[in-house]
């Protein structure tokens, strides 16, 4: 990496030139790292807000309980979205990946929103707030360690392979041996992926910066971040929350 570590810095005088560029990369880069964790942050509270607007005015026991194709559609919407934006994202302007990206947001809040039915408040907010610690250390070791976890990804996206084979497997079974299996492997799966996923997107600055690719790249950064945070926390929630 062009500004990563180098040991031979701390040997060589360093010149005007060599602060200035050193400067403007780590301001360059502690501002696109910003841009990604505020469109994280946000989207989150917009998914939360949607999600428990929805449960309280009754509208998410209609859509789950109600019976019809509906509650199929709010569930698998998401995943929709995330395959429709595979092939098309590298064709969307910036403007285009925020809307995507905030209406990705709403569409997962809406399918969240039975988790208010099938569990107590409390245990919600204490896996949220269990999960939004976890997440932010694992992040921050992503942004600063010096190992690099490039390795770790082929296992990881195996492994998140086997996961959905196994869950898929899991809704003819029924197994709760197995669901617990899932739910347990599912947090850790996630949690090293927030790390890997960090250090990715820090990279990728240096390839971006400079281009009209840095506002997409955030978003997508943010996104995938998103995607970890919301998916160990309901993992976590499956494994330690208590039901109604």
């Amino acid at each position: 990496m062009a500004n990563g570590f180098d040991p031979r810095i701390g040997a060589a005088p360093r010149t005007a030139t060599t602060l200035d560029g050193r400067t403007a990369v780590d301001a360059g880069l502690r501002s696109y790292m910003l841009s990604v964790y505020n469109y994280m942050a946000s989207g989150v509270l917009l998914t939360g807000v949607v999600a428990l607007g929805l449960a309280a005015s009754g509208i998410a026991a209609q859509i789950f309980y109600g019976g019809g194709a509906l509650r199929y559609v709010v569930i698998f919407a998401p995943l929709l979205m995330i395959l429709l934006l595979g092939g098309t994202w590298g064709r969307m302007s910036t403007a285009g990946m925020q809307a995507f990206y905030w209406s990705f947001a709403a569409v997962m809040g809406v399918s969240m929103s039975v988790i208010p039915l099938l569990y107590t408040g409390t245990s919600i907010a204490t896996t949220f707030f269990a999960t939004s610690a976890a997440f932010a250390s694992l992040s921050l070791y992503g942004y600063t360690t010096r190992k690099d976890l490039s390795g770790f990804g082929t296992f990881l996206l195996m492994g998140l392979v086997g996961l959905v084979v196994a869950m898929l497997l899991n809704l003819f079974l029924r197994s709760s041996g197995l669901s617990l299996a899932i739910n347990f492997i599912g947090v850790l799966l996630f949690a090293g992926l927030t790390a890997y996923d960090t250090q990715k997107i820090k990279s990728l600055y240096f390839t971006v910066a400079g281009s009209e690719m840095v506002g997409k790249s955030a978003i997508m950064g943010a996104l995938t971040l998103y995607l970890d945070f919301i998916n160990m926390f309901q993992f976590l929630l499956s494994f330690m929350g208590d039901r109604r």
